[in-house]
């Protein structure tokens, strides 16, 4: 994605601008500092007594900034170890200790070290600690005499932070365990496909290298008895065997590289939908098109693959559009059209570049008697791309196209 977009649930911000949506998101928590240090500013204690609270705040939240905001925006520490344990055994005794010695306004320590807890702690034990917290937060104000039109809201805002942190956990993981099986999937896909292309070339090739090996050997018996005439049709039919079988392999490998619509429109859905972008498709394009060559829709398949990639590194969308429909042609003809649309920062904020993707996709698809046009959508918001191949013949009832901005 690109600097413009959120950083993903899960993973570390992969730049600054991510890496300070992030700190901002997580510095709304910092609210409940107000009680703390506005009764270390104008609060009746001695010059101690301050000095001692905010060296107790800042070994506060040194322990804190350690086990939230390094796990949360570096992405590093998601497993339990001891040093998490003690710090966090740390945060409760600071949050007692001046809860006790500096007064109730202190009791808001006790919501960053239940956020803690549901953070660090293991799953199965983190709600449990996040209730124990809780529970000390009541009976810390109770002894204190709070007032408990104070005490209740902080107790219940202890506890929702914490459960919300568990259950941020607890998606974290899900997410992480979607990633790998979504790796697991591509590799299991390629290698299916490596094995396809393994038997495809072995039956191509298996049958043709064999007749030029006995082709060869026949040959040069002919040569060793001087029957030359022999020799030299023998020679040329490997020629032949030859040549038809580089035509096999060319075309197999053509084939093999050639992107279909139904692989693309997945693959499309999937890259989308990683980068927290509102995918919406038409489930009929992955349906078989009559009339639709496999080089029109290789070409299709290209164009398709490129603007989403543009999508999803580029744009910075939140929502973006794929539609597949029949266009009729000023000489009568059919036409198939591709139209990507997105509503991202669009061409003129440098949210999509002119540059080799787009002209070799255009490249592509004059190959394939296509065209391509790329520009601001309807309105000047976001970009859209769209991509024309020629249908062989007419397959049913046309689609009124709706007109666009783009123009050729």
């Amino acid at each position: 994605m690109s600097d413009v977009a959120a950083p993903r649930i899960g993973l570390p911000p992969e730049s600054r601008r991510q890496q300070f949506v992030k700190l901002c998101w997580m510095g709304l928590w910092m609210l409940y500092l107000a009680y703390p240090i506005s009764d270390l500013v104008s609060g009746p204690h001695r010059l101690g007594g301050r000095i001692a609270g905010w060296i107790l705040l800042v070994l506060f939240l040194g322990c804190y900034g350690y086990l939230v905001l390094r796990r949360s925006v570096t992405g590093t520490g998601t497993r339990w170890t001891p040093l998490y344990g003690w710090l966090l055994g740390g945060m409760l005794v600071i949050s007692a200790a001046t809860c006790f010695t500096l007064g109730d306004n202190w009791l808001a320590l006790y919501t960053y070290t239940a956020v803690s807890a549901g953070l660090i702690l293991p799953q199965r034990f983190a709600i449990y600690g996040v209730g124990a917290v809780t529970g000390l937060i009541v009976v810390t104000g109770a002894v204190l005499h709070s007032d408990t039109t104070s005490l209740i809201p902080i107790a219940l805002s202890a506890f929702l932070g914490g459960a919300a942190m568990t259950g941020l956990q607890r998606l974290i993981r899900t997410m992480q365990e979607l990633r790998e099986a979504r790796q697991a999937v591509a590799a299991l896909a390629a290698s299916d496909e490596r094995l396809r292309m393994a038997r495809d070339l072995h039956d191509l090739l298996g049958h043709s290298l064999s007749l030029v090996t006995l082709k060869s050997e026949l040959t040069a018996r002919f040569m060793d008895q001087e029957r030359y005439a022999e020799a030299r049709a023998q020679v040329e039919d490997i020629e032949k065997v030859s040549r038809q079988a580089l035509v096999d392999v060319r075309e197999a490998i053509g084939g093999y590289r050639r992107p279909k619509l139904a692989v693309e429109i997945a693959a499309a859905r999937t890259a989308l939908t990683a980068a927290d972008i509102e995918a919406d498709t038409d489930p009929a394009i992955a349906d078989p098109r009559p009339g639709l060559g496999p080089d029109e829709e290789g070409a299709l398949g290209w164009a398709l693959r490129e603007a989403v990639t543009n999508v999803v590194r580029h744009s910075g969308a939140q929502h973006c559009t794929v539609r597949l429909s029949e266009y009729p042609e000023p000489d009568g003809s059919r036409s198939l059209r591709l139209e990507v649309a997105d509503d991202g920062a669009g061409a003129r904020k440098g949210g999509h570049r002119r540059g080799n993707g787009l002209t070799g996709l255009a490249e592509r698809l004059a190959l394939a008697d296509g065209r391509l046009e790329a520009g601001p959508g309807e309105r000047g918001r976001g970009f859209t791309v769209r991509a024309w191949v020629p249908l062989r013949a007419a397959t049913g009832p046309v689609e009124e196209a709706v007109p666009g901005t783009v123009q050729q």
